[in-house]
């Protein structure tokens, strides 16, 4: 066992909440160490329906602040990072007897309303007997409603937030677990163990406990007797089948259990259909959707869709637990998606702060409120900064994506243009860390669906990826386009080259 160096802040957990702490905490100069147990987005944070959005439904159960403070914070995301975020038109059809049209109008104002909306156009009335609606949506619907949120490509946000921490020299350690927490004078010490599978101890000032669904496990390793029921999980899952319809824009169709779904253009070939709400206890083995999962996510969907869907149908599937703030609702669609800090100090002056819930849009709040808790601890001043910063590869130009591309183009003209769409949507302006300087560029060996050496030699080298997986699931979807046999010869590569 050895003993490494102290560090201002030591943060568990390499999903959304934990790496967007590790950026704003390393920005205002604290030394930090993140230790994520597996892949960064391993697990929640890359499951989720993939919006940065203030949620519409939570306006029914008078969540305001929570819906206009994601308002607010979905055109500071787009602005920050215009790469991997990008505006989408979502339909929304009036279905009689279900909720009353002029509810979801006024909502839908309200909603236009709360953020302060700057870029993203407004709310319009449409027909959905015409245009590129008709033959696509039942015969009974026909009016419905347009309105703007936002994509985003979930895991990529996580990974983003951690190159931007770590340019601030803070230390990220992926495949790395914490597997014991003390409390010692004046702060805590935590026995971690990496790759090599060595034992470490190290020293932090305090503690960040952003573990997702193991968060109460982690506390207790502090504290022993205490029986937390501040955590409720819940798992939504999502299917994924061909391509269901023609354009860029989303549906989101209420369902007669209060519940809503969204239909999403997905991978350019492909539709996401998503999410469920179940209540979950922990089991061992990787989370998974259910077979009445399955079919509660076809059954919605064949209800507005022309042509139904069956499990026969999808193609791919993935669930996520969601580690939410336990508010006591009997309906876990109920559930607040709103978050939680509480913070504890186990020795004196040494702080102690667990995450409960949150989602993806908010997470860079999240972590500013988190660093308002954490400042008193420690003796220096601080003033919030990434509001008005880009995530790596985001600093485009007045976040015009369209023209950066263009503008890639000229720069790589023998370039194929899907394959180098792809690669600035992922990288944006870091995409020449990939492609070199250009025009001439030497890729490599191809492995399928567009992955090439070049991209995986740098994901290696700037994005922590050390296993096959980490690549093709989380980093990019490209497992998803890649045949059994292609995925196979990628992973052999990888693992004869890398481990």
């Amino acid at each position: 066992m050895s003993k490494t160096s102290q560090f201002d802040l030591l943060i568990i957990g390499g999903g959304i909440n934990g790496t967007a702490i590790a950026r704003d905490a390393a920005g205002r100069g604290l030394s930090v160490l993140l230790c994520e147990r597996d892949d960064l987005a391993n697990h929640t944070s890359s499951s989720s329906t993939k919006l940065i959005h203030g949620g519409l439904r939570y306006l029914e159960h008078y969540e305001f602040r929570l819906v206009r403070e994601a308002l607010i914070e979905r055109e500071v995301l787009l602005r920050g990072a215009p790469h991997i975020i990008w505006p989408m038109r979502f339909v929304l059809p009036y279905d009689k007897g279900l909720r009353p049209a002029w509810l979801l109008r006024a909502g839908l104002f309200l909603y236009d309303s709360l953020g302060g909306r700057e870029l993203l156009p407004g709310t319009k009335t449409i027909s959905l007997r015409k245009g590129k609606h008709k033959g696509v949506l039942e015969q009974r619907l026909k009016m419905g409603f347009e309105y703007s949120d936002c994509w985003v490509e979930d895991a990529r946000l996580v990974v983003l937030n951690a190159v931007d921490a770590a340019a601030h020299k803070a230390d990220i350690r992926t495949r790395t677990e914490v597997k014991d927490l003390r409390a010692v004078d004046a702060g805590y010490e935590a026995d971690i163990v990496g790759p090599d599978g060595k034992l470490k101890t190290i020293c932090a000032k305090g503690v960040v406990n952003s573990a997702g669904p193991w968060v109460d496990e982690i506390l207790g390793r502090l504290n022993k007797g205490r029986n937390d029921a501040g955590l409720r999980l819940v798992k939504g899952s999502h299917i994924v089948t061909r391509k269901l319809y023609d354009g860029d824009h989303a549906y989101i169709f209420q369902n007669a259990d209060n519940r809503i779904i969204f239909a999403i253009p997905y991978e350019g070939d492909y539709t996401l259909i998503g999410t469920t709400d179940v209540p979950f206890d922990h089991a061992p083995g990787p989370v998974k959707i259910s077979p009445e999962e399955t079919t509660y996510l076809c059954d919605a969907a064949s209800e507005y869709f022309e042509n139904d869907i069956t499990a026969d149908d999808v193609l791919w599937s993935y669930s996520g637990v969601r580690p939410l703030y336990d508010d006591k609702s009997a309906d876990a669609s109920a559930v607040t998606r709103d978050y939680v800090l509480d913070i504890d100090e186990f020795t004196d002056g040494a702080p102690f702060l667990s995450i409960y819930g949150g989602k993806i849009t908010t997470s860079r709040k999240l972590a500013e409120h988190a660093m308002q808790k954490l400042a008193p601890f420690y003796m220096r001043k601080s003033v919030p900064w990434t509001k008005s910063a880009q995530l790596p590869g985001g600093d485009i130009p007045k976040a015009d994506f369209t023209k950066f591309y263009q503008e890639t183009c000229d720069r790589y003209p023998d370039m194929d243009a899907a394959l180098l769409h792809r690669l600035a949507r992922s990288y944006g302006t870091r995409v020449t860390l990939i492609l070199g300087a250009g025009p001439d560029v030497d890729l490599g060996h191809e492995f399928g669906a567009g992955l090439t050496e070049a991209e995986v030699r740098y994901l290696v080298g700037h994005e922590w990826v050390t296993r096959a997986d980490d690549v093709v699931w989380r980093r990019s979807k490209l497992g998803l386009h890649m045949s059994e046999a292609e995925r196979a010869g990628f992973t052999t590569w990888f693992e004869k080259t890398f481990e």
